[in-house]
């Protein structure tokens, strides 16, 4: 969790962005305000292309960053301090950082153009024509759910080694023919570009720019939707998964919203997590699951999906929800009926807060009839019935019937 700090008469933090064309891209304004700083923060390279100021305190980003800035931000006191940071500074950026660790009030931005806004004009891509993607820091896997025939994305990259890596990853999902495209230093005077389909920049060993962005024009196939319910055999599972259809009913009242976050309860395959990150990148979600394998299989299925951010607890419930983040809404898939499992998730959600259910077995119906008798909410019995071979006819093959409560918090 983040922790905003306010050290006792400590100056503002201004950040400056910088383009790669370092101190002689920047404004006279910009200029000036890096020059009069008496303490300027950066990274190696911003740093090295500054000119003398005579009594000025110079100092690199602590690594690890988060980690080390508070120690850092207090041991300047009153100073006035001077981030400079690439392009725009909230776009992915430091800026993002600092704001969460000091508050609003005390970061001013001067963002330079992005560098979202360099490779949009250096393809020819309108704003509203593509997806963006930061992976800095993150796993690339993230780019798995906006693959889509035709679909155009825009992958800010951590360096040098991550155009391989998202080729890689296009190649394994069926997407070896898509264009890729590797702009490195960009606005710099020693601005790159590199095209090639996927697969062979997979199979290559150029060398790339550690600054770069990748354009990626797909071609493949297409793996599902963001609609909930996303077809069964994209999950890897052991037969414990929420269905289709019985996920798409749960999500319809579950209703993620931008920002909120699930406690996915019981996970089993990890679906109804999966599909609630899917919805919104915002989203959040935690996966409680008793049995190691399965635990395992919820990331793999995350990552796969393009949702690897989603935090697999492996634990069993009520015991393993102490101390997790609040939920917006929560979803139990199994082990409703053990003690304590339910009054856990009911008192747990904010106001407003939406609790979904699943039972097949008698005692758990009877667990959920009691509940709705409470607190009322709605009760659902689910029969979903699929054609299949019937000797040389077709009939309807049942599932099990499933008993669905659903209830928001007052």
């Amino acid at each position: 969790m983040s922790r905003t700090i306010h050290p006792h008469g400590a100056a503002p933090v201004h950040v400056v962005g910088i383009g790669a064309d370092g101190w002689d891209g920047l404004g006279a304004a910009a200029r000036a305000e890096v020059l009069a700083a008496d303490v300027v923060l950066g990274g190696r390279r911003h740093l090295a292309s500054l000119p003398d100021a005579p009594g000025q305190r110079r100092e690199m980003w602590p690594s690890p960053l988060r980690a080390g800035l508070t120690d850092l931000l207090d041991s300047f006191g009153t100073a006035s301090v001077v981030a400079l940071a690439s392009g725009d500074p909230l776009l992915s950026g430091v800026a993002t950082t600092l704001i969460d660790l000091l508050g609003g009030d005390r970061v001013t931005v001067r963002p330079a153009v992005s560098s979202v806004a360099l490779a949009r004009a250096a393809m020819g891509w309108p704003a509203e024509s593509h997806a963006v993607v930061s992976v800095v820091g993150r796993d690339v896997a993230l780019v798995h759910r906006e693959l889509a025939p035709g679909r155009r994305i825009l992958v800010l990259s951590s360096d040098e080694r991550t155009p391989r890596r998202v080729a890689g990853l296009l190649v394994a999902s069926g997407y070896g023919d898509s264009r890729l495209t590797v702009l490195g230093d960009l606005g710099g005077e020693h601005s790159s570009r590199e095209d090639a389909p996927a697969r062979l920049v997979a199979e290559g060993d150029d060398d790339f720019p550690r600054l770069n962005v990748i354009a990626v024009s797909c071609t493949g196939p297409r793996i599902g939707g963001w609609t909930p319910g996303l077809p069964d055999d994209l999950f890897e599972h052991d037969g414990q998964l929420t269905k289709r259809d019985l996920r798409a009913s749960a999500l319809a009242r579950l209703a993620p919203t931008p920002g909120e976050h699930l406690w996915d309860v019981g996970a089993g395959a990890g679906s109804i997590g999966i599909e609630w990150l899917r919805t919104h990148p915002a989203c959040t979600a935690t996966a409680i699951e008793a049995d190691p394998e399965r635990a395992a299989r919820i990331a793999r299925n995350a990552s796969r999906l393009g949702v690897p951010a989603l935090h697999v607890v492996h634990g069993r419930a009520p015991q393993a929800l102490d101390g997790l983040r609040t939920p917006d809404a929560v979803f139990v898939g199994g082990g409703a009926t053990r003690p304590g499992v339910l009054d856990t998730c009911l008192t747990a959600l904010r106001p407003g807060g939406r609790l979904v259910v699943h039972g097949v077995t008698l005692q758990t119906e009877r667990l959920l009839a009691d509940a709705y008798g409470r607190h009322g909410g709605e009760l659902t019995r689910i029969a979903v019935e699929t054609a299949a071979p019937v000797g040389t006819f077709t009939g309807w093959t049942p599932a099990r019937t499933v008993t669905q409560w659903a209830w928001t918090s007052g």
